[in-house]
């Protein structure tokens, strides 16, 4: 668990959707979710992708309508401006991408790591009698 507030810079393709590059895929099962209440909880978000122009503006867009606005995208900071003189890498904590050493683990188990609450226990459910799965 992480007790201070930390700066965070997430990828989009592969991580927050399917990989569909150029076009926007699904959303991933609970990226949204922990995205907002990684948010609720003070961190701070910055969306870090290979997209740029067009498609890039899409992307943001389509978090905007699923609920996350970025502290700051493809820059440390929103008042940053890039110049090839200074390097490109991202000023962040930590950075969840699909494409790691170790491939990216669930968002359940990001939270988890970074907020420190227990994911929630799976409930049991009754079969009914004589009904069997094909």
């Amino acid at each position: 668990m992480i007790n201070e507030t930390i700066t965070i810079a997430v990828d989009f393709d592969g991580t927050i959707v399917e990989d569909n590059y150029p076009n926007i895929g699904k959303p991933l099962l609970f990226a949204f979710d922990t995205l907002k209440k990684l948010q609720e909880k003070g961190h701070r978000l910055i969306l870090w992708t290979y997209r740029h122009g067009a498609t890039l503006d899409e992307a943001v867009e389509f978090c905007k309508e699923n609920g996350v606005t970025f502290y700051a995208v493809n820059k440390s900071f929103p008042e940053e401006i890039f110049e090839l003189k200074y390097s490109r890498k991202i000023n962040a904590d930590m950075f969840i991408d699909d494409r790691n050493f170790s491939g990216k683990v669930s968002w359940g188990e990001i939270y988890q790591t970074i907020v420190g609450e227990e994911k929630p226990q799976a409930t049991k459910t009754k079969r009914k009698k004589n009904w069997f799965r094909l």
